[in-house]
């Protein structure tokens, strides 16, 4: 199909059941109009002929947190904001990418996927995943990208995996026969980071972002992670899910994300082994004072968080699967109290006046006291930035009002699960 042909097809039965099931109903005209937008933005750009629609979007962290560095378990969920693109095989060997959203455009040559010396940037990473693809034994070639998002930067709903991913789908939609799997998309992703970005990144963000819906992932093998879709909908129990900006901090984190996985490791080791998916809570409890003296106790309280975070997720999953969802919303704040008071990953230590989530957090708590009902928990990784709340419909115009006047307009946005992770659009609307 050309530009003015996919133009058309979003006006079809089936592209209006699927904006739906991506963006809300509420939504689906709102969304056509940035589809359209962009599509225009392509043929100016890129002249006419065939293209296709990509969708790729961010992800919420539900529980799970700080688990899956040393190999743990996960409960994830694909939302409904997203990367979008319109793309197109250009037959050369070269990759145009044009960004609108972060005003970036650039050419990258297939016969020159060395990383720059900063090793940072836009650039960077797409040539980390050309060159991944390449590694994998997979295909690649030249096309042309015309790309918008509108996944909040900054904000833990990884906003990096959700263009990695949709670059993925792209890549394996012209030159892979869309034989590739989400796992595959998610491993490339990583060596992207790792490799062209020098950062120490997972699998659980571009997972989220790949695979889509609700799930649940098992990280004793990261290798071949086992990922699981849960089947619930959350629409059907009246809650939404709300990301709080709290603001971000001012101290380098670095130091302090670093320290998480490597705490945990150093309990690990005192048992001889590399991470604490090898150990059990038994062993640390059973040993404890010399594992204290070993590793230090905010090692040996982290660790203790690593394997109460892990048989929550398996309670949450269970109960969704039996539509349980009190029992899910009372792990939520468990997990959001062990990630507070073990894990201690609300505030840095090297500027304890600056405390941005706890503020929140606190609010959020008094709030949900007041009401009786809702969730809420540290988003991501923590230190600075975010956190989450899962509060009834009624209650969220109220609370965005309330948290709002605290830490500022536009902070609070409200969310969804969608049921997708990286697609062709094109694709699912013929």
């Amino acid at each position: 199909m050309n530009v003015e042909q996919t133009m058309e097809m979003l006006d079809g039965e089936r592209a209006e059941k699927l904006f739906a099931e991506l963006y809300g109903a509420d939504q689906t005209e709102e969304q056509k109009v940035r589809y359209r937008e962009l599509l225009n933005g392509y043929r100016d750009k890129f002249g006419d002929g065939e293209v296709r629609l990509f969708s790729s979007p961010g992800r919420t962290e539900i529980s799970g947190n700080h688990t899956d560095h040393n190999h743990g378990k996960v409960l994830a969920g694909s939302i409904n904001l997203d990367c979008v693109g319109v793309a197109a095989m250009n037959h050369s060997s070269k990759v145009n990418i044009v960004s609108v959203t972060f005003g970036q455009e650039f050419t990258i040559d297939l016969n020159n996927l060395a990383p720059s010396r900063r090793k940072a940037g836009t650039e960077d990473l797409v040539k980390g995943l050309l060159k991944g693809f390449q590694e994998s034994g997979y295909e690649v070639g030249g096309f042309n990208a015309y790309i918008t998002s509108n996944v909040i930067s900054a904000a833990g709903v990884s906003s990096s995996a959700a263009f990695e991913m949709l670059l993925c789908s792209m890549i394996n939609t012209f030159f892979n026969d869309g034989r590739m799997s989400t796992v595959a998309y998610a491993h490339i992703g990583k060596y992207a980071e790792n490799h062209y970005w020098d950062k120490a990144s997972g699998l659980l963000d571009q997972m989220a972002c790949a695979v889509g819906g609700l799930i649940t992932i098992d990280f004793m093998e990261p290798s071949d992670p086992k990922v699981e879709k849960i089947d619930f909908d959350f629409a059907s129990q009246g809650h939404s899910l709300i990301i709080v900006q709290t603001g971000r901090g001012h101290a380098d984190l670095s130091a302090d994300y670093s320290a998480v996985p490597a705490e945990m490791k150093k309990v690990a080791e005192y048992f001889g082994k590399e991470y604490c998916s090898e150990i059990s809570e038994k062993d640390v409890i059973d040993n404890l004072a010399k594992v204290r003296e070993f590793a230090g106790d905010r090692s040996v309280l982290r660790a203790l968080h690593f394997f109460e975070e892990n048989k929550r997720v398996e309670i949450m999953v269970k109960a969704l699967k039996e539509g349980n969802f009190d029992v899910f919303l009372e792990n939520i704040t468990a997990s959001g109290n062990s990630s507070w008071k073990w894990l201690q990953n609300c505030y840095t230590n090297s500027n304890y006046q600056e405390q941005g989530i706890t503020i929140a957090l606190a609010l959020t708590e008094l709030f949900i006291a007041d009401k009786g009902r809702g969730a809420c928990r540290v988003h991501g990784g923590g230190f600075a930035g975010v956190i989450m709340a899962m509060l009834p419909n009624d209650l969220v115009d109220e609370y965005v009002a309330y948290i709002e006047k605290a830490l500022g307009e536009g902070n609070a946005y409200r969310m969804s699960i969608r049921p997708y992770g990286a697609i062709c659009v094109s694709d699912l609307c013929r």
